[in-house]
């Protein structure tokens, strides 16, 4: 699922609110049928979330870093898990490495890894592959889609709108704190396909984009 829009729209607000870092001003918010605020570790436990920020304890590994965050959680004896997502992320080389040696790319995987340690059901990626490497960014796409396969339900906030289009089935674009748009993939390319600027080509979702923040949409 794609949550879209220009800076100051209400993404990370919105992100915020189902984390449980501040309080919506009114409405609910739940999260597999857990409130947020009267059932908070209930939410909590079925989320987790790679924020955009790379913050963590210098001096411990990676592996240490997984560790307690499998810890917050309650969870014990989660090794084998912390091993295979660390296969699956290509860090298992890193693994007795301290963060603070990580190269920025290193410590976006990291972040990935700490939001699953609780197999949570649904994943919030905020700007996942922001900074990143094409390299880089292109596993992480198919680790994605994997988990995606896999049952998860991902949320993806991202600049690159070709990343969304690739990746996500729906799509809702925030602006101003208010959804303009909500459909799928398929439905908003089909739809605001005709006003695309040039009339020539295929309309991609930047088109798509630019018409509905600029409100010419049809």
């Amino acid at each position: 699922f794609g949550l879209l829009g220009p800076n100051g729209a209400g993404k990370t607000t919105l992100i915020s609110i189902l984390a449980g870092l501040v309080n919506a001003d009114h409405g609910h918010a739940a999260i597999m049928g857990a409130n947020v605020q009267s059932q908070f570790r209930n939410a909590r436990r079925m989320l987790g979330v790679v924020p955009q920020e790379l913050v963590f304890d210098p001096f411990f590994t990676v592996r240490e870093t997984l560790q307690f965050q499998s810890g917050y959680f309650g969870i014990r004896h989660n090794d084998a898990w912390i091993e295979e997502i660390m296969t699956n992320l290509d860090l298992m080389n890193k693994a007795d490495s301290n963060m603070r040696s990580l190269s920025g790319g290193m410590k976006r995987r990291v972040l990935v890894a700490q939001a699953l340690v609780h197999r949570p059901p649904v994943i919030i990626l905020d700007e996942p592959t922001a900074g990143v490497d094409v390299e880089l960014r292109q596993s992480l796409w198919q680790f994605i889609s994997r988990l995606n396969q896999d049952g998860h339900t991902i949320v993806l906030t991202t600049h690159y709108l070709e990343e969304a289009e690739a990746l996500c089935q729906r799509i809702a674009m925030l602006k101003q704190g208010k959804i303009v748009a909500l459909d799928t993939t398929a439905n908003l390319l089909s739809q605001y396909g005709s006003v695309k600027k040039d009339g020539e080509g295929k309309t991609d979702l930047e088109d798509v984009f630019v018409n509905i923040m600029s409100g010419n949409a049809i």
